[in-house]
C-alpha cells in the first residue's frame, strides 16, 4: 500500500516551473529518501503535501484521501519536521509537548505517557532545561518528538539534517530508522550519504520531475556497471596486470592507486570471470576481487543535469 500518492503535480512561481508534471509514490513503513540540489522543488512539493500551497494541477493522497489545500484534514495522519523547527523559548520539552498535545486533542493521560516515550526515543529523556538555550541538534530532536506525538502515519522531514555536525546528523538518522516500524518517514535531501544510510526507497527530483525512483538496491542493480576493484599483494603485480595485452581496448579504462587497480569495462567487452581467469593464467593472487556497486552520488551525478 502507498500511504502517499503524487499524480501529474504542476506548480510554477510567476514564469519560474518548479514542479513540471511530478508523479511520486511512497510505499508504507519504508524510509523513502526524497532527494534532489537545493532549490529542485522538493520543499516546495512538501508543502502541497500538507496543504499549505495550492499547485497549478494535479493530485495528491495521503492515506487515501485527497489532500484539499487550505482544508488540512489530511494533516491529522501527517508528522512534519521543518529544515528550521521553531519553539516557544521559555518553555521546556515536557511543556511545549503538553501544549502541542492539548492543541491536537489527545488526552492528559495520553499527552504524559507519549511525551515520556518520546523524550526517551530522542534522547531528551530529563530534560528540563529551556528549549531558547539548545542547540540545534536537540531542537531538531525535540521537533521530531513533536511530529511523532499524535502517532501519525507519516512523517514528513524537510532537510533535517542540513546544519548539524557529524554527531548531530548521526543522532538524528538514527532517530528516524528507530521509527521506520511505526511509521512511514519521508525524508527530503540533498546529502546523499544520510539516504544511503538510512533509506530503502528514493526519489530524485530534477527539473520538476523524477529523473530515478525505486528501492535503492534495485536502482543500483538496474545502473550497475561491469566495475571491478583488485588489490594486490605489491605494486609490480599490480602493474604487470595492468599492461597485459588483454586489457587494452578503448572500452576499459583502467585506474591505478598503490597497489589496487580499478577496471571499469563498457558494453561488456569482458566480464569479472574473463579476469579471474587472466590472473590464474599469470598466477597473480591478488589479495581482494571485488565487484563494485554504483554509489548514490554515481547515479546521482549520472541522472541529474
Amino acid at each position: 500500500m502507498n500511504i502517499l500518492e503524487i499524480k501529474q503535480l504542476h506548480m510554477s512561481f510567476g514564469k519560474h516551473n518548479v514542479l513540471n508534471g511530478l508523479d511520486m509514490s511512497v510505499p508504507e513503513h519504508s524510509i523513502f529518501g526524497f532527494v534532489g540540489k537545493n532549490g529542485a522543488g522538493k520543499t516546495t512539493t512538501m508543502k502541497i503535501v500538507l496543504g499549505l500551497l495550492k499547485p497549478d494541477s494535479g493530485s495528491v493522497t495521503v492515506c487515501g484521501e485527497q489532500v484539499v489545500y487550505g482544508d488540512t484534514k489530511t494533516n491529522r495522519h501527517i508528522g512534519f519536521l521543518p529544515d528550521v523547527p521553531e519553539f516557544y523559548g521559555y518553555m521546556r520539552p515536557k511543556e511545549y509537548l503538553k501544549l502541542c498535545g492539548e492543541i491536537t486533542g489527545l488526552s492528559a493521560g495520553q499527552i504524559k505517557e507519549r511525551s515520556e516515550e518520546l523524550l526517551d526515543l530522542v534522547g531528551l529523556k530529563g530534560v528540563n532545561r529551556r528549549i531558547g538555550g539548545f542547540s540545534r541538534g536537540m531542537k531538531q530532536r525535540l521537533g521530531i518528538a513533536q511530529a511523532l506525538l499524535n502517532e501519525p502515519k507519516l512523517l514528513i522531514c524537510d532537510e533535517p539534517t542540513s546544519a548539524l555536525d557529524p554527531i548531530g546528523r548521526k543522532q538524528i538518522l538514527d532517530i528516524l530508522a528507530a521509527v521506520k516500524g511505526k511509521t512511514t518517514v519521508v525524508f527530503s535531501t540533498h546529502i546523499l550519504s544520510d539516504v544511503e544510510r538510512i533509506c530503502d526507497h528514493i526519489a530524485v527530483l530534477d527539473q520538476g520531475k523524477l529523473v530515478l525512483s525505486g528501492t535503492i538496491s534495485d536502482i543500483q542493480k538496474q545502473y550497475r556497471r561491469n566495475s571491478y576493484s583488485i588489490k594486490f599483494s605489491n605494486l609490480d603485480d599490480a602493474a604487470r596486470f595492468a599492461a597485459c595485452e588483454q586489457l587494452r581496448s578503448p572500452m576499459i579504462k583502467l585506474k591505478q592507486d598503490n597497489s589496487t587497480l580499478t577496471i571499469t569495462i563498457e558494453e561488456h567487452a569482458i566480464n569479472g570471470q574473463t579476469l579471474i581467469d587472466l590472473l590464474s593464467q599469470m598466477q597473480i593472487a591478488p589479495e581482494k576481487f571485488e565487484a563494485m556497486e554504483p554509489t548514490l552520488e554515481d547515479l546521482f551525478t549520472e541522472v541529474v543535469q
